[in-house]
C-alpha cells in the first residue's frame, strides 16, 4: 500500500526548509511590499496602504529587482525562518505567517492549486489596484489605507 506523503510545509518546520522551499512559500501577493504605517498610540497596529514599494510591479506583484532590492530599498525587510516569531505584522493570508502559526496554505496558494495567478483571481493581492510610491506624497499615505494588522 502506498504511503501518503504530506507536503513539505506540513511536515517541516520553517527552520528545516531549504532555500527553494522557503522561497516557494511566497504566494506572490505583494502585500508585504506595500507601504505601511504604524499607529503612534498602539505599536501593535500596522496599517497597510495601497502605495507600493518603488520596485514592486503594480500588475504582477513581483519585485522588479529581487536579487538587489536591498541596494535600492535599504529598509526592505528580509523574511527568514529565524524571524518567524515576528511575523504578526504580515497579513493574515501570508503563507510565511500561516506556516509559522502551524496553519495550512489556502486553496488559492500556487503550491496547493498549481496556478501562480490564483492569488490574483482570489482577490488576495492588490494587483492592478496599487499606486506607485512616487505618485503619492508620503503625507497622503494615510488616505490610502486598505487594512489593519494587529
Amino acid at each position: 500500500m502506498a504511503q501518503i506523503v504530506k507536503p513539505f510545509w506540513q511536515r517541516k518546520t520553517l527552520e528545516q526548509l531549504d532555500q527553494h522551499e522557503w522561497e516557494s512559500l511566497c504566494d506572490g501577493c505583494g502585500l508585504c511590499c506595500l507601504q505601511k504605517l504604524e499607529d503612534e498610540d498602539d505599536a501593535q497596529a500596522i496599517y497597510y496602504t495601497r502605495v507600493a514599494c518603488k520596485l514592486l510591479d503594480l500588475n504582477t506583484c513581483q519585485c522588479s529587482n529581487y536579487p538587489q532590492r536591498r541596494d535600492f530599498v535599504p529598509d526592505c525587510i528580509q523574511l527568514t525562518p529565524t524571524s518567524a516569531a515576528g511575523f504578526a505584522w504580515l497579513p493574515p493570508t501570508c503563507s510565511y505567517r500561516l506556516v509559522a502559526e502551524g496553519k495550512d496554505l489556502p486553496v488559492w496558494h500556487h503550491l496547493v492549486c498549481g496556478d501562480r495567478k490564483a492569488v490574483h483571481a482570489a482577490g488576495i493581492s492588490q494587483a492592478g489596484r496599487m499606486l506607485a510610491e512616487n505618485a503619492v506624497a508620503e503625507d497622503d499615505w494615510e488616505d490610502q489605507i486598505i487594512f489593519r494588522v494587529g
